[in-house]
């Protein structure tokens, strides 16, 4: 049996947990369904940042914020396989190398394409981006609403989560940060 055809079967499982009659014509192609969109909301364990981030562009002495904010994504706690979706803002201050714009997304994407917490997707952006990149700094600001806290437990509708990670110029210095908070903060076009 491939794994494949393991996991249609622990998802008919745990459908017999959930419904008494469990092979009714509605749920009979439930598994294969179910285990062909994790396919794709999974996507981020078949990708490598460096796949996506060595594919620079010579800056041309640019040296301020580069700056894409307001990157939807949607990804799923690891604590109770929960989605949880938000927004993220990723910047980074080159050297002498830049990134296309998609580039960012793509690496939210990775990150948030895997069973996640927040703070990992977080952290991870951010690694990669001092990582592949090299910049003087490099900054990563992701808010989101949790499911685990929106229908279970404590159900909390409208709370949003906010994580940050900074890093070189962003980390050291006051006046770069106040920069990059009134960029995100600016008026949407």
């Amino acid at each position: 049996m491939t794994t494949r055809e393991k996991a249609m079967e622990a998802v008919t499982t745990l459908l017999s947990y959930l419904e008494d009659d469990y092979e009714r014509e509605g749920l009979l192609s439930t598994p294969k369904r179910v285990i062909d969109s994790w396919d794709e909301i999974f996507s981020g364990y078949n990708e490598d940042s460096g796949d996506i981030l060595d594919a620079t562009f010579n800056g041309e002495g640019y040296d301020g914020i580069v700056l894409l904010r307001d990157i939807e994504f949607h990804s799923t706690c690891e604590h109770h396989l929960q989605p949880f979706n938000g927004r993220a803002h990723v910047a980074y201050i080159p050297v002498d190398r830049i990134v296309g714009i998609s580039k960012l997304s793509r690496i939210v994407d990775l990150h948030a394409k895997r069973l996640q917490n927040q703070e990992r997707i977080t952290k991870g952006i951010a690694d990669d981006l001092e990582s592949h990149l090299s910049p003087l700094g490099a900054a990563v600001i992701i808010e989101a609403s949790h499911g685990c806290m929106r229908c279970r437990g404590v159900k909390k509708q409208n709370a949003v989560m906010t994580t940050s990670a900074m890093r070189g110029v962003f980390f050291e210095k006051q006046e770069a940060r106040q920069e990059l908070m009134q960029l995100i903060q600016a008026k949407p076009l």
